[in-house]
């Protein structure tokens, strides 16, 4: 038998082993951690470190409410803080560094463009002059209207039209510090052209096709095969163009992006080397630009290990802002240049924390599905007999190692046998029942061994549960299906307690992609988290955090699950919870999502109705009946598109 730890080692639990396990401190940024009362705590800023926000207050009020689950839940202070943070960040480290410069932070409206996001970070950045950034038409559309600060910036990235170039100057007519960003050389000609025939003088910024290379997913924004960007010899022919056309003096800003999610400062400080270069040489050439604006790419620690890993990051936000400042600082004294204005566009940095999808789990799926009874019969096939003589002898004193190899053989050869039509379907339900419970009891034995041999290491997966959650990871979590993004995930409620299932989730699409199972468990990637086990009559609350930044805006309606219900909270020092909910917004219905995908929901209940009312008229249904069936219909449209659980 293995070596076992004391009974009082292996039963003990504390919040110590809760942090350890499910990393809430680590991911957290200071925002999110666990109580001394076994839940998880906001502390929505870090001005106001009295001010926590339990997480079974939040579910009660909503429960309260009648909000259904899932949600999603906005902590608007969480956002104003990460705004506030990031500009006293650079503020104090240029006060520091002396340098002549200031910081022009926006905001690219891209990683969370949703109305109330983009209106808090606004009203938060006024302050400082933090500005927007588009990179599209509409968004466009959307900063004009919001961005009205004549101090601070409005950057467009992305491709562009003639519609789009007019659009720009027309926040340059009303004063706008508009700066037009140019991803392509032909772009120029024609802002150019435009620009002329309205009589309106843009500001040019030029974006450059950096050769320091990025790291982790989006590695390909930069070198010589990157999407977007100008090659020096382009560079060149820009500026000269701009010099030959009389505009020599609208070249302001230099821009490159090598990344969204660093890892590694070391990328970061190869990136502003080399654009600060490009700068000072722009600048001897008689182009008196003002700003460096050196993208996003000040990442998250999403699994908490502070490594290089794609899910982490190596460095703090107060190291990634001296890393810009003072390489910029170091070469524009070396090539005597003046210090330009720093631009950023951390927009995952600062919306990530913000917001967390909240779902309830509401069942389960063992591997072994249900036991069947195993009693002994008469003429039963030799593959049976063999399978129950190991159950039956399992003991303290089983060589557990000889009785996992012997049971997964005869399973094997049962599985081929019944194939064959050589033993009943009754007799392979046996096998698998006596075969389940032989593992359930091997994985127990070496459950706190200190050494499990390498064929046993792979039960707890094989036997750990599949816990069914009320959302869809294509709506709520679609970088976790895309692309292996790690999202934390925590039970909310009652973490003083040991974890007694190993689970991995899945939703409620109908696909079998829609499925979480990389975890970060005890600071490294684990394929199951241990959780509470599940029970029909207590409710268990799960939180998947950090999806502020992308998730909230790239969902799609798979199997037309729409968009969740949202509860945006404020905190409140003297509520006896410390917080009040400022603001709900429904999710999307069935009706509106069946309307986006061109069905007439007006004209289904018509239909259905008329069948209705012919089984009537045939009296196959009774009137009363028909007419709950109708309203039950039609109820059903103007409902909430994921599952409706009983409170």
């Amino acid at each position: 038998m293995p070596n076992s730890k004391s009974k009082a080692q292996a039963s003990s639990w504390t919040i110590e082993d809760a942090e350890r396990t499910y990393g809430v401190s680590s991911w957290g940024g200071g925002y999110f951690t666990i109580g001394d009362n076994g839940n998880v705590k906001v502390l929505p800023d870090h001005n106001k470190p009295n001010v926590k926000i339990d997480f079974e207050a939040i579910i009660a009020e909503i429960r309260q409410e009648k909000i259904q689950f899932p949600v999603v839940i906005r902590f608007h202070d969480v956002l104003r803080s990460q705004v506030i943070t990031l500009n006293e960040t650079f503020n104090e480290v240029i006060a520091e560094a002396k340098y002549k410069g200031q910081y022009n932070g926006v905001y690219p409206i891209k990683v969370n463009q949703m109305r109330e996001v983009v209106e808090e970070i606004v009203d938060a950045g006024a302050p400082y002059d933090f500005g927007l950034e588009a990179g599209s038409k509409p968004e466009l559309l959307a900063v004009l209207a919001y961005n009205t600060n004549e101090n601070s910036l409005t950057i467009l990235n992305g491709y562009k039209d003639e519609e789009f170039i007019r659009l720009a100057l027309m926040g340059r007519k009303l004063g706008r510090k508009v700066v037009v960003v140019i991803e392509k050389f032909s772009e120029l000609v024609m802002l150019i052209r435009v620009s002329k025939e309205l009589g309106i003088e843009p500001i040019v910024g030029l974006r450059s096709k950096m050769q320091s290379k990025g790291q982790g997913r989006w590695q390909g924004s930069s070198g010589e095969r990157a999407k977007f960007g100008l090659t020096i010899a382009e560079v060149i022919k820009a500026a000269q163009l701009l010099e030959a056309e009389g505009l020599k003096h609208t070249l302001k800003l230099l821009h490159f992006h090598i990344g969204s999610q660093l890892p590694d400062i070391r990328a970061i400080k190869d990136a502003v080397n080399e654009s600060a270069r490009i700068y000072a040489e722009l600048h001897k050439l008689g182009f008196n630009m003002e700003y460096v604006d050196v993208g996003g790419g000040l990442g998250i620690d999403y699994d908490g290990s502070q490594s290089t890993n794609d899910s982490s990051r190596n460095y703090s936000l107060r190291e990634y802002v001296a890393d810009v400042v003072y390489g910029l600082r170091e070469m524009c004294d070396l090539e005597n240049v003046p210090h330009p204005n720093i631009v950023t566009e951390s927009g995952r940095a600062i919306t990530a924390h913000h917001s967390c999808v909240v779902t309830e789990v509401v069942g389960e799926i063992k591997p072994e599905g249900a036991d069947i009874d195993t009693s002994a019969t008469e003429n039963e096939h030799i593959l049976l007999k063999n399978m129950r003589e190991i159950h039956n002898h399992l003991s303290d004193s089983t060589n557990l190692q000889e009785a996992f190899n012997d049971a997964s053989q005869w399973k094997e050869q049962a599985s081929q046998a019944f194939k064959l039509r050589v033993i009943s379907l009754v007799e392979m339900g046996k096998i698998e029942t006596l075969y389940w419970q032989i593992m359930r009891f091997v994985q127990a034995a070496y459950k706190d061994a200190d050494f499990i041999p390498e064929d046993l290491q792979g039960l707890d997966y094989s036997l750990s549960s599949q816990y069914l959650c009320n959302f869809s990871i294509f709506q709520s979590a679609v970088d976790s299906w895309a692309i292996g993004q790690l999202l934390p995930v925590t039970p909310l409620v009652g973490l003083n307690k040991k974890p007694v299932k190993n689970c991995s989730l899945v939703d409620i699409t109908c696909d079998s992609d829609g499925k979480i199972d990389q975890f970060v468990v005890d600071h490294a990637v684990s394929d199951i988290i241990p959780l509470p086990a599940f029970s029909e009559n207590e409710k268990c609350y799960l939180g998947m955090f950090l999806t502020g930044a992308y998730q909230d805006v790239m969902g799609d309606m798979h199997n037309l699950f729409g968009r969740l219900n949202e509860v945006h909270i404020f905190s409140h020092d003297d509520d006896p919870e410390d917080f009040y909910i400022e603001e709900v917004i429904k999710g999307t219905t069935v009706e509106q999502v069946l309307s986006i995908m061109q069905y007439h929901p007006s004209a289904m209940a018509i239909d259905v109705k008329r069948s209705i009312d012919k089984e009537v008229a045939a009296g196959k249904i009774p009137p009363r009946e028909g007419v709950k069936w109708t309203d039950f219909y039609e109820d059903c449209l103007a409902g909430y598109t994921y599952l409706r659980t009983a409170d």
